[in-house]
């Protein structure tokens, strides 16, 4: 799905798509209009997690964690795709930094699960299939089999886990890139990720971004001292980065047909797992 597709999506669901401002096209396309923040599924597969998404906006409201709020109670289908609207966020006063993150995180891991709503897993390896399925001939053929026979090996790997932190709700997309700092402060965003399984699953990701991404080591330790633990410390770290780390691949795989950065980005970063090299630098996509 391009931006054009994208619009045709918005008109056919009766919202003013010439009006619409672009913010986003990834697992979503993401626009503003007027007071809203529309976003637009890639197919018709992301429904269900688009109408959960909506009832964890109201659980967590509920919960007087600051988090985004639907502007209508079920999404809309269009051209085959789910259309959900929200309410737009003041302008940030400030870029959010991981140390704004941690006391969301620690909100929502204190959470008990949602009464009357069942929390999938983490299936943090569960898109593989589908987004290399979307990168089609785009990305090299025994690319792909690497990363479904990496897949392969770290989900029972996962599976077996004995987790420090009590399991329970967590975010399961947790980066300072999900957090919208406003006038009344930090406010956590994009909820479709939300999950039940180990805390460490929303930790992890500030620990490969340390890593992988470039984030300064400074930033990182502000994080882990605002949380009050650094999951580098716990022994399934490294699988728990594995299992994303290839999660990570496969996700821009599927924007390479339409964008040669991303299949560069794709083979750099398949290039540095089949070298087992883990401090060869990603770059945010």
């Amino acid at each position: 799905m391009d931006e054009a597709r994208a619009r045709e999506i918005l008109a056919a669901a009766g919202l003013r798509a010439a009006d619409a401002a672009l913010l986003a096209l990834g697992e979503n396309a993401v626009f503003a209009l007027g007071d809203l923040v529309v976003k637009v599924g890639r197919d018709a597969e992301l429904l269900p997690r688009a109408e959960r998404e909506i009832a964890l906006a109201g659980w967590l409201e509920a919960a007087g964690i600051p988090a985004v709020r639907a502007a209508e109670a079920k999404p809309l289908m269009a051209l085959g795709h789910p259309v959900t609207l929200w309410h737009r966020l003041p302008g940030a006063v400030r870029p959010a930094e991981p140390r704004d993150l941690a006391p969301l995180l620690r909100a929502v891991h204190a959470l008990p699960e949602p009464a009357g709503l069942a929390l999938p897993r983490r299936e943090l390896l569960g898109g593989v299939e589908r987004w290399l399925r979307l990168a089609g001939d785009a990305i090299d053929p025994a690319d792909a089999a690497f990363l479904r026979e990496r897949r392969d090996s770290f989900a029972p790997a996962a599976a077996r886990l004995t987790p420090h932190l009590p399991p329970g709700p967590i975010h399961g997309d947790a980066l300072p890139r999900n957090v919208h700092v406003g006038p009344e402060g930090p406010v956590l965003v994009d909820l479709e990720t939300f999950s039940s399984d180990l805390r460490e699953h929303d930790l992890v990701v500030l620990a490969l971004s340390r890593d992988r991404y470039g984030l300064d080591a400074a930033a990182y330790d502000a994080f882990t001292a605002a949380y009050g633990w650094d999951v580098r410390e716990w022994e399934g770290c490294a699988v728990l980065r594995g299992a994303r780390e290839t999660a990570s691949c496969a996700w821009v795989a599927q924007h390479a047909p339409a964008d040669p950065k991303a299949l560069a980005e794709f083979e750099r970063r398949v290039a540095s797992l089949r070298d087992g090299d883990p401090e060869v630098r990603w770059y945010p996509f």
